[in-house]
């Protein structure tokens, strides 16, 4: 049965990230096979606003900005050398404040052994999660290895109407398996990032979170859309893929326009 609840379709305005094309100039052809939003990592006000700007006039919506994640685990340990992911977190706020973003999404740990969580790193995240209140945006953190590190601070944020959860897929299916993320946050998802993989694999330790397009590994997604229809998520559906790989000798058109199918199919199970 076609699922009944309208959702925006949308794609990484970097999906094309080969050197051959700009990010601003990728929105012409996510427009052009029906795409109706898009999200950018990029957190430079400036090239922001050329995006938002070029995306108001082809129609597009910008969803929200993925906040820098490098040296995350930073995050969590003493010393200064958090500070650049701190102020790189803040930094996306302000850009999405400037320019009528609703949303950033951001990590909370990276790898298999990441530091525990602690009271340093929570008042940090605390800062972070009032300074994004204060600007009128929305915080959205992302599933990745680790279930008690989101399920802490999503639990600690629960009665802030501003803070949530950004499911992403590919990463529940190589990373926690056995774990439903959607039957955790429930009607606090915010946003998706939506790819493919094959599952863990053999070696435990091995990353298996290869963003690859749908159906062309075994995610189940009909079960994805079910549960996202079961907590009415009405949020986009939004693609977290790139043109590399197997990809790379499709041309752009071609790429954006297999994007487009894979997720129409998903959108209507």
């Amino acid at each position: 049965m076609e699922n009944r609840i309208k959702r925006k379709l949308g794609i990484t305005s970097t999906c094309l990230h080969d050197g051959t094309i700009s990010e601003v100039d990728t929105l012409d052809l996510i427009k052009n096979v029906g795409f109706e939003c898009f999200f950018t990592p990029t957190d430079d006000c400036e090239k922001v606003k050329a995006l938002v700007e070029r995306g108001d006039k082809l129609g597009l919506s910008c969803e929200f900005v993925h906040a820098s994640f490098k040296n995350i685990n930073a995050m969590w340990m003493p010393g200064l050398d958090y500070l650049t992911v701190f102020n790189d977190m803040k930094k996306a706020v302000d850009t999405c404040a400037a320019n009528g973003i609703p949303m950033i999404i951001t990590h909370v740990s990276s790898g298999w052994l990441p530091p525990q969580v602690n009271d340093l790193g929570l008042e940090r995240y605390d800062e972070i999660v009032l300074y994004a209140k204060d600007k009128g945006v929305q915080v959205a953190f992302e599933n990745l290895r680790k279930v008690g590190n989101l399920a802490v601070l999503v639990d600690r944020y629960e009665n802030m109407e501003h803070v949530g959860f950004c499911y992403d897929n590919g990463h529940e299916h190589c990373y926690t398996e056995t774990v439903c993320w959607p039957d955790i946050f429930r009607e606090k998802i915010l946003c998706t990032h939506i790819h493919d993989n094959y599952g863990r694999p053999a070696d435990k330790m091995a990353d298996g979170d290869i963003h690859i397009l749908p159906f062309d590994g075994n995610c189940d997604y009909a079960k994805m859309m079910a549960k996202l229809d079961e907590y009415n998520y009405t949020g986009s559906l939004t693609l977290e893929v790139g043109r590399y790989g197997r990809y790379k000798d499709l041309t752009h058109e071609e790429f954006m326009q297999t994007c487009y199918d894979r997720l129409v199919k998903i959108s209507k199970m």
